[in-house]
């Protein structure tokens, strides 16, 4: 692979490293230290999701139009890295909201324009294995963020304090990662002709697929939520970064090996397998099953953005903004869909919010059964 993939893939390795830091513990400090309700939780993530991904249209469109890739990369990290320990000041939902917002504008900075790199940098054949590899960095980052948040717990505890002082350690790897990017990943050289902004029509035809994908996101229960009802079914906070060293190291042994069976077998069979996968993640944690929950939860994830990254990279035209749509269908299904959930968790129970997601998702699945199960089901 070219050396930007591995640089590329350094950066994505240390900037999830400081995310992952804060992933098993933000939803334990709103909801039990800041003493808000799970609705209010909601709200922190709907807003973070909706600012990260619906901008990536804006920075597609620009990163196509312009032919802007670096820069991009470079303010959209370090806006990252710097945001993160400021969560560490926050005493209200609302501030709590306003960081996570402003550290998502980092990431929809820098998404489109780094997803166009890899796809440039990509051998012939071989997006899928470059996205597996570089998705594996991504959680390999994840995993050792999550295993130092619980080093962190086991030696220290998990008081108010420890927690926000886990919000200011987060410079150290954020900065890191600023560091690489900086100096060791090339811009691209070759410059196409410029044109006249447009989706060709080739693009066109990929956003049904897209939109199922969507769809399911929306009924899709996000990992905290999987936090929040692990919390609730009795589990010590000591044992929340497991779980999600759980869902990391499963992504981490799986990711490389679906980006492969996407080259060889076709993005369609890796998306029904993690919409299946998705489903089964909120029927184990219905039944109290939370370890298996947290293992169909990473599989979900990685399967469906291996599967679903690859389509793009292979059959866009403009990839970056189509990279940049991508992410603002995720805004606008992801966000609505964490609103939907934490509402219907706060006012009617957590049962019958796990059923609203587990109906939905369901309703998804056979609808994308029904429309592919020639391309699904051929060659087997």
């Amino acid at each position: 692979m070219n050396k930007n993939i591995y640089s590329l893939a350094l950066v994505s390795f240390f900037t999830d490293f400081a995310s992952a830091m804060i992933t098993p513990v933000l939803p334990i400090f709103i909801v039990y230290i800041l003493n808000d309700g799970v609705d209010k939780l909601g709200v922190v993530i709907a807003s973070a999701t909706f600012v990260s991904y619906i901008f990536r249209i804006l920075f597609g469109y620009l990163s196509d139009k312009y032919q802007i890739r670096k820069p991009f990369l470079i303010v959209g990290y370090l806006i990252s890295a710097i945001s993160k320990p400021l969560l560490a000041f926050s005493n209200t939902y609302q501030s709590v909201a306003l960081l996570r917002s402003i550290e998502r504008m980092g990431k929809a900075t820098r998404s489109a324009s780094k997803d166009y790199l890899i796809s440039t940098y990509s051998k012939k054949n071989e997006s899928g294995k470059t996205f597996g590899f570089h998705k594996m960095m991504d959680i390999a980052g994840e995993l050792f963020g999550a295993i130092t948040v619980f080093c962190i717990f086991y030696f220290y505890g998990s008081s108010e304090d420890i927690l926000r002082n886990i919000f200011l350690l987060t410079i150290i790897p954020g900065i890191i990662g600023v560091f690489i990017v900086s100096f060791f990943v090339q811009d691209e050289h070759k410059k196409t002709e410029n044109k006249k902004y447009q989706f060709e029509k080739k693009d066109f035809k990929l956003f049904p697929t897209l939109f199922f994908y969507f769809s399911f996101l929306f009924f899709m229960m996000g990992d905290s939520y999987f936090i929040i009802v692990a919390k609730e079914e009795g589990y010590a906070i000591l044992f929340i970064p497991i779980f999600i060293i759980v869902l990391t190291l499963t992504q981490t042994l799986t990711s490389y090996y679906f980006g492969i069976i996407s080259d060889k077998k076709g993005f369609n069979k890796v998306l029904f397998f993690a919409f299946l996968m998705g489903i089964f993640s909120m029927i184990a944690m219905k039944f109290s099953f939370i370890w298996i929950g947290f293992i169909f939860l990473g599989l979900f994830t990685v399967a469906s953005l291996n599967a679903i990254r690859s389509y793009i990279s292979i059959n866009a035209i403009n990839k970056a903004s189509i990279y940049g749509v991508f992410y603002g269908g995720i805004a606008v299904f992801s966000s609505l869909g964490a609103l939907s959930f934490g509402y219907i968790w706060q006012n009617f129970g957590q049962e019958n919010a796990l059923i609203f997601s587990l109906i939905g998702t369901v309703i998804i699945f056979i609808l994308v059964l029904i429309k592919s199960k020639k391309e699904i089901f051929n060659n087997v």
